[in-house]
């Protein structure tokens, strides 16, 4: 039978044990064994979050004019994130939910853009084979025709194959700093030289590494130009609930000028509940994402983010090498943040997945090549070693011809055998169908 509304209320007591306990099968993140989803700075971030996120949990930033507080919030939120990308006092911008309504509201002003200023009635993106996802997404709700571009042996996008595929309808040029899969920054200068050659926007999906590269580079790591010193880039979209280590919802898209953040916005003069203006693809917008995110970059300041990428980079430095020691795998290209894959020329590297998940640990799996992913955080300074041993010990394992504990290896090989991934596409709507049934 369906869940039902109960008839009687329960003490806060009691159904704060029982959320409590509905813990017991996530991924334990607080230990340092999940390589993906929570970016862990500390209990003492993570008390600040939930204290500040609490303060402004019925405020809604829809209204700027209302809650004056969250307008200043996130207006200095985009100051200090344009600032460490080298932004100048005309970069303009907003706070999204997330890195894939900071994509999304990219390309529609883009889009909006083309339409407008170049007169493209038949828009084309343009994207690296490693982009992210939500660029698809973006492409399928906004009635635009998305283009991958091959990548190079690097794993960094082709820019000839880019030029290629360039036409007079393309309104948006993309590369990453860096994409999720490998850990690898796109040439951004090049891709922005042809773009401003071309007349494109430009685009630097910096989700993942825009709250890491400028502390990495501080650091003395080389890092290539990817932010707005390089000439031609437009936009760039950041994630402050990755190395920004802010609560859930919470990442900024910016532009070089306001002019061109124009486009992102809607507004709607002719609904008789009054005039509507809304900065960005959500109605409401939760106050507390915007206090969090506010409150974590003013209690870390620089220090505190100079001190936890050295953390990062001295774990994923440690992991790099210790994985390069086990027999027959490899690190894939040369990752310039705490992000990376590995994988092996000879083991079947999703039964070695499951090999570490029976272990306790939760690594993504990759394709085209197969891979295994690590998402390396400050909380894996502790476990390091540990993961090392463990890894090494299940690869012998495999490697002496001991099966691997059932997982998801089958799965993954059998689509990794269907060279059209679009048929791939009904077994995914049957597995969401599956996962939200109801109970």
């Amino acid at each position: 039978m369906a869940k039902t509304l109960p008839l009687t209320g329960r003490p806060p007591g009691e159904v704060l044990a029982d959320l409590k306990a509905l813990h017991v099968d996530d991924a334990k993140w607080r230990d340092g064994r999940t390589f993906s989803l929570v970016y862990n700075a500390g209990d003492e971030v993570s008390q600040l979050l939930k204290d500040a996120y609490g303060e402004f949990i019925a405020e809604n930033g829809l209204s700027p004019v209302a809650f004056p507080s969250l307008r200043r919030m996130e207006c200095e939120v985009v100051s200090m994130a344009a600032a460490l990308m080298h932004g100048d006092d005309g970069v303009a911008g907003t706070m999204t939910s997330g890195g894939t309504e900071s994509i999304m509201m990219a390309v529609k002003a883009a889009r909006d853009f083309g339409r407008a200023v170049r007169g493209i009635e038949r828009p084309e993106l343009l994207v690296p084979a490693s982009i992210h996802p939500a660029f698809d997404k973006a492409a399928h709700y906004f009635g635009v025709r998305i283009v991958h571009a091959r990548l190079g042996p690097d794993f960094r996008v082709d820019v000839a194959d880019v030029e290629r595929l360039l036409t007079a309808n393309t309104i948006m040029v993309v590369g990453s700093a860096p994409p999720y899969p490998h850990g690898v920054i796109d040439p951004i200068a090049e891709l922005a030289a042809l773009a401003t050659k071309h007349g494109v926007w430009m685009h630097v999906d910096a989700c993942l590494g825009g709250f890491f590269l400028p502390f990495a580079e501080r650091l003395g790591r080389a890092v290539p130009p990817w932010d707005f010193r390089v000439p031609g880039v437009v936009s760039i979209s950041a994630d402050l609930h990755k190395y920004g280590y802010a609560a859930k919802g919470a990442s900024v898209v910016l532009y070089r000028s306001a002019a061109f953040r124009r486009h992102q916005f809607f507004t709607w003069a002719g609904w008789n509940g009054g005039l509507y203006a809304s900065p960005s693809f959500c109605g409401t917008r939760p106050g507390g994402a915007i206090a969090a995110a506010w409150a974590v970059m003013h209690h870390l300041g620089e220090a505190g983010y100079l001190e936890r990428a050295r953390s990062v980079l001295e774990s994923t430095d440690a992991m790099k090498r210790g994985i390069a020691d086990i027999p027959g795998l490899k690190v894939l290209g040369a990752p310039h943040v705490g992000v990376f894959a590995f994988g092996s020329d000879t083991l079947n590297v999703y039964e070695l997945g499951d090999a570490m998940d029976a272990r306790g640990w939760k690594l993504d799996r990759q394709m085209d090549p197969p891979a295994l992913h690590c998402m390396v955080t400050p909380a894996h300074a502790k476990v390091r070693d540990v993961f090392l041993r463990d890894l090494a010990e299940c690869a012998g394992a495999l490697t002496a011809g001991h099966p691997a504990p059932e997982g998801s290896a089958a799965m993954y090989g059998m689509v990794g055998s269907i060279g059209d991934r679009s048929q791939v596409n009904d077994f995914l709507l049957d597995f969401l169908d599956g996962l939200f049934e109801r109970v």
